[in-house]
């Protein structure tokens, strides 16, 4: 093996494996901890949030602005401390399909103008967060532990019962 090979591909792609569950920690830290923050915002000012809902024609506004803000703060949390990733992310990706539907669709005016927008790249955020799970860093691999450790003594329970 050459040393440019060693230096351009095979210690890259070491240190690549090596480190590629900071990415999905970053980026689930850094959506948690702003819809965290905005959900928190949102409910401590609702009837801003009420308001800009009516502006935007979305029925109810009066229950869809808390339901909102709610689903951002606990969401944002479970995601921000890697606790039921995968189904937190998925109300989240509902938030933001509303978001661009109602106050962003006007600016859409072609697939670029829709990739560009902030709440589609959340989307494909909470996607890649709900398809690969939260990474070693949070709470999930602790609680899937626990249960695996309950299941099995449960079932050793039957097993010397029966």
């Amino acid at each position: 093996m050459s040393l440019v090979h060693k230096l351009f591909y095979d210690l890259p792609g070491r240190v690549g494996s090596a480190l590629s569950w900071v990415p999905l920690l970053l980026a689930r830290v850094a959506v948690g901890w702003t819809f965290m923050n905005t959900g928190w915002g949102k409910l401590h000012d609702l009837d801003k949030v009420i308001g800009f809902f009516q502006e935007l024609g979305i029925p109810h506004p009066e229950i869809q602005a808390p339901f909102v803000a709610s689903i951002e703060l606990v969401c944002g949390t479970l995601l921000f401390v890697g606790l039921f990733s995968r189904i937190a992310a998925l109300p989240l990706v509902g938030t933001m399909v509303v978001a661009i539907a109602t106050a962003q669709w006007e600016n859409v005016d072609s697939a670029a103008s829709l990739f560009g927008l902030v709440e589609f790249l959340y989307i494909v955020i909470f996607l890649w967060i709900a398809g690969s799970g939260p990474g070693p860093i949070a709470l999930d691999p602790f609680v899937e532990k626990l249960l695996r450790r309950s299941d099995e003594s449960a079932v050793s329970s039957v097993r010397s019962f029966a």
